[in-house]
């Protein structure tokens, strides 16, 4: 009776990981699905860590309880590497060689003095200490009586900061580019949105022209009343009717954010395709996750700078609850990335600054 009771335990087991496979094979791959068409669908890659530490916790499970059946996992690791790869690479990572530029993409949350008085002080200190070649800086329009230009200027010998929204007369958001290189002129990509948006600067970088495209895709816009409640409902602190509510509210908010970024991220590739005998670089806050519609279109064509030359989850986010890596950076075949990372020690913002290091080549 007892083997009959742990063979049938056993078959559970088995056919509840088969099950994970499925459902990680499933989130894995979804950035394949246009938000556009399937909204809903297009938000289950935000699923994709959770089912992958089931599978691992399955193997774990296996080696445990019966050896023999850790293929069952393995083979999920195997099938799903590509999307492992591109949500957690693992390495060690290099050093960079004295050449290489090093490029800074930073949401800089407008140097707001309401959630850090010293924001302006700290993110120019930091910079001062890093001596970027290049640096990406979205929301760069300061907050208030914050006027960052000015300092920033005093570190760079060229930069170009332009408001992207379209309501005249308002400071809603900016994208700025900061360098020791000249600015030869910027262009900005057009696709229709009142808050974002996305600018191509174009560079001269040591006799080469090089395009930097630095890009604010369109944000949740979830208010911080709507992120508390989603906190309470990771938490456990909400009943279950209104936690069912809330998640259900918050997925339909997700979706309909992700529609709209969408055709952003097809105006950035196509703009990106049709510059392509430039060596280009394209960064920015996507506001999307690894595994998005969004992050594969754009990185169509480009190498993902994290995913070849970083390691580990690279959070960016840094609200808690929100953890994500919703940070990008790109490069064309011109460039080598060396090492890229998240640097979670900078905290002036609710981002963490992007670091990477690439190094310039012959393209063929």
């Amino acid at each position: 009776m007892l083997k009959i009771v742990t063979k049938f335990l056993l078959s559970i087991i088995t056919g509840a990981n088969a099950v994970t496979i499925l459902l990680l094979l499933a989130t894995g791959y979804s950035d394949r699905i246009d938000p556009v068409n399937h909204p809903m669908l297009a938000c289950i890659g935000m699923a994709f860590p959770l089912l992958l530490l089931a599978n691992l916790l399955f193997l774990l499970l296996w080696l445990c309880v019966k050896w023999r059946r850790m293929w069952i996992p393995v083979i999920g690791f195997a099938l799903a590497y590509v999307p492992i790869r591109t949500y957690i690479p693992l390495r060690v990572v290099s050093q960079p060689p004295q050449d290489a530029l090093l490029v800074v993409s930073y949401n800089v949350a407008g140097f707001d003095a309401r959630r850090n008085p010293d924001a302006l002080d700290s993110i120019c200190a930091y910079l001062k200490r890093l001596q970027p070649d290049i640096v990406c800086l979205q929301e760069d329009m300061g907050v208030g009586e914050i006027k960052p230009f000015e300092r920033l200027a005093e570190l760079f010998d060229y930069n170009d900061t332009v408001h992207v929204n379209s309501v005249k007369q308002t400071y809603i958001n900016a994208i700025g580019m900061h360098s020791r290189f000249p600015i030869l002129k910027h262009e900005v990509i057009e696709y229709g949105s009142d808050t974002n948006g996305s600018v191509a600067f174009f560079l001269l970088v040591d006799g080469d022209t090089v395009i930097v495209v630095n890009n604010h895709l369109e944000s949740t816009h979830l208010t911080p009343d709507e992120r508390n409640r989603y906190k309470e409902v990771l938490k456990g602190d909400m009943e279950t009717d209104s936690a069912r509510k809330e998640t259900r509210l918050l997925v339909n908010k997700i979706s309909e954010r992700m529609a709209e970024r969408a055709p952003q991220a097809l105006a950035v590739h196509s703009y990106v395709e049709a510059h392509s005998r430039y060596p280009i670089i394209v960064c920015g806050d996507f506001n999307d996750t690894p595994i998005s519609y969004a992050r594969r279109t754009i990185a169509k064509g480009l190498t993902d700078c994290f995913v070849e030359s970083g390691s580990g989850l690279g959070l960016s986010y840094n609200q808690k609850g929100f953890y994500f890596r919703i940070d990008h950076m790109m490069c064309s075949s011109h460039f080598i990335p060396i090492r890229c990372e998240i640097d979670s020690k900078m905290d002036a913002s609710d981002h963490y600054p992007l670091i990477s290091w690439l190094k310039m080549v012959d393209k063929p």
